[in-house]
C-alpha cells in the first residue's frame, strides 16, 4: 500500500511537471521606489541609492546584490562550499538546481555628517517592514557569529578539493574578521566625519514585494551631559518583482495573475 501511494505521488509530480502546473517562486533584486514614494527629504540616484538629507547630514541606503558582494570580497567568494564571504554563499551551488541561493538581505549604509557636532545610529535598532505585514530586524555581529558557528561543528565536507582538516576555525576567523571590518559600526559620527558599512537581514520571504527600511532613534543632538536630546527617524522605500517561474522558463509576475 505504501509503495502504491509513493508511486502515485511520483506519477502526479511527473504529470504536473509535464503540463506546466509545477512552478517555483522567483524575486528580482530590490530597487528603490520613486522619489514621490520616498518623501521630500529623499533623493534616488541612478545606482539605486536612496539618500535622506537634513541640512548637511546625508544618510544613504543602497540594497546590495550577491554579485556585488562577491566582487567586493572576491578573495573570499571562490572556494565553493568553503567560501568565507560572510554575506553570501560565494560561488557554491545547491544540489539539483545548480543555483546559488541568497544568504542574507544586505544594505550598504553611509552617513556623512557635516551638520551636527555628532550623530549616532544604532544599527541593532534598524528594521524592515513589508507591505504584507512582515517585520525583519537587523542582525547583529553576535547573531551572525552564532549563525556561522554551526559550520564548525560536525559539518565539515571532506570530499571537496578545498577542504583541509582543521580549517573550520580559520574559515570562522575569516568571516568574523570581515564582519568586524565591514558591518556598520555602532559609533558616534562627529562633525566632518563619514562612516559606512553593511546592515544585514534574513532573506525576504518569497511573497514580499515592497519593504520600508527604518532607522529609528537617530540621535542628532546631545545635552550637556552627553545624553541624547533630539531624535529623527529615517526611512527608505524599496520594491521588487515577485512571481512564479515554470519548468519551461516562463515567468508570471504576481500582479499578472
Amino acid at each position: 500500500m505504501q509503495y502504491s501511494r509513493f508511486s502515485l505521488a511520483l506519477l502526479l509530480a511527473a504529470v504536473l511537471s509535464s503540463t506546466g502546473c509545477a512552478y517555483r517562486y522567483y524575486a528580482t533584486q530590490l530597487k528603490p521606489l520613486g522619489e514621490d514614494k520616498q518623501g521630500t527629504s529623499h533623493k534616488v540616484a541612478d545606482d539605486g541609492t536612496v539618500t535622506f538629507t537634513q541640512g548637511r547630514l546625508d544618510v544613504s541606503l543602497r540594497p546590495m546584490t550577491d554579485e556585488e558582494l562577491n566582487r567586493q570580497f572576491s578573495a573570499l567568494s571562490h572556494a565553493g562550499a568553503h567560501s568565507t564571504n560572510p554575506y553570501t554563499f560565494g560561488d557554491s551551488k545547491t544540489f539539483r538546481t545548480d543555483e546559488t541561493p541568497q544568504r542574507f538581505t544586505v544594505f550598504r549604509l553611509k552617513v556623512q555628517n557635516y551638520e551636527y557636532p555628532k550623530v549616532f545610529i544604532d544599527p541593532a535598532k534598524i528594521y524592515l517592514t513589508t507591505s504584507n505585514g512582515r517585520k525583519y530586524y537587523a542582525l547583529t555581529y553576535a547573531q551572525l557569529r552564532v549563525y556561522y558557528r554551526r559550520y564548525m561543528i560536525g559539518g565539515a565536507e571532506t570530499n571537496t578539493e578545498y577542504y583541509v582538516p582543521g580549517n573550520e576555525n580559520e574559515e570562522q576567523n575569516n568571516r568574523e574578521t570581515t564582519l568586524n571590518r565591514t558591518l556598520f559600526p555602532a559609533e558616534q559620527i562627529f562633525s566632518a566625519q563619514e562612516k559606512e558599512g553593511y546592515v544585514v537581514f534574513k532573506p525576504l520571504a518569497p511573497d514580499v514585494d515592497q519593504v520600508t527600511l527604518h532607522i529609528p532613534d537617530t540621535v542628532v543632538r546631545f545635552d550637556f551631559k552627553g545624553d541624547p536630546s533630539e531624535y529623527i527617524e529615517i526611512t527608505a522605500q524599496f520594491g521588487r518583482e515577485i512571481g512564479r517561474q515554470f519548468p519551461d522558463g516562463r515567468k508570471v509576475a504576481m500582479d499578472e495573475k
